[in-house]
């Protein structure tokens, strides 16, 4: 995803002249291209994040677009109170793009989880949140917060993530079908949605048809999609690589508050932390510990159902 980030961006920059890209000193490999052809409209902050978010709104506020870019928590919750203060309070066109989503730096540990990223920046006033599921939706995604205007936040995976979502959807704001059902509608945010296609072949039957959604756009939410595949669902589960409050599945919730009716809502997301650390390895081993594989999805789903 970084990769289809970075290429994005660049074609995005040489029709629009007020694109700039600041970093937090990492992306090498990754972000050359850019700083090759935009030597002008890069500036490498040092590991200084609060000074950058700081510098990016300055130059936001000066009439340009300004991508900030580093790992996981760093360009996030490290300096908050800045896109708080001088990015949102301002409306600066600032995109925050955090790379690492989830357990994507699994190895690295807690300091690199980018667990309750997702409810903070939604929190922010007028910060639009993105989450994409696969390079389709990432291409489109940085596409989109590059022209909308207003403070963004993109959460990005690491690399090697599969094709998911088909063709060349216009609009991420509203969430698209990656496997039609109708019983079960497991709505994902993320890659994890690979998962949860993975859990809808285990779970489909003759009698039981099981649809998979990719939610890309977390804020604003698509209240009215939500409405449209509860009706007549026997259950809907929402999965993402975070914790589960203030995520996909409160924003489900509150879209379904005053729905009668409406079917129950399985939430499936990482398990807060109690402070012991249990299990260290790589992004597959930490899902696989948070009930997170395609197999586990599929059985905590049967469970529900009987």
């Amino acid at each position: 995803m970084r990769n289809i980030f970075i290429s994005t961006l660049a074609d995005v920059a040489v029709t629009n002249p007020k694109i700039w890209l600041l970093c937090g000193d990492l992306g090498y490999s990754v972000l050359e291209p850019f700083a090759a052809r935009f030597p002008n409209r890069y500036v490498n902050m040092g590991v200084a994040e609060q000074n950058m978010a700081g510098v990016a709104a300055g130059i936001a506020l000066s009439g340009n677009t300004v991508f900030i870019y580093s790992i996981g928590n760093f360009p996030t919750l490290r300096c908050l109170e800045q896109i708080r203060n001088d990015i949102c309070h301002h409306g600066a066109d600032v995109k925050i793009v955090a790379v690492g989503a989830g357990y994507a730096y699994g190895s690295q540990g807690y300091t690199h989880h980018a667990l309750e990223d997702v409810a903070i920046m939604s929190a922010l006033p007028g910060m639009e949140v993105f989450v994409p599921c696969d390079p389709t939706e990432a291409r489109i995604a940085t596409q989109a917060i590059a022209a909308s205007g207003r403070p963004s936040y993109l959460r990005l995976s690491r690399a090697g993530e599969p094709v998911l979502r088909p063709g060349q959807p216009k609009d991420l704001r509203r969430p698209g079908v990656l496997r039609p059902g109708r019983d079960v509608m497991i709505l994902a945010s993320g890659p994890i949605a690979s998962a949860c296609l993975a859990a809808a072949d285990l779970l489909a039957t003759g009698d039981l048809k099981v649809g998979v959604v990719s939610v890309t756009c977390i804020k604003p939410f698509d209240d009215e999609f939500v409405h449209e595949v509860a009706s007549g669902a026997r259950l809907l589960v929402t999965v993402e690589e975070h914790i589960l409050r203030g995520g996909l599945h409160a924003a489900v919730l509150a879209a379904l508050s005053l729905v009668k009716d409406r079917p129950p809502v399985l939430g499936l997301a990482i398990p807060e932390p109690t402070g012991k650390i249990t299990k260290a390895g790589d992004r597959e081993v930490l899902l696989e510990a948070a009930g997170l594989s395609g197999e586990t999805i599929a059985k905590r789903v049967r469970s529900v159902l009987g």
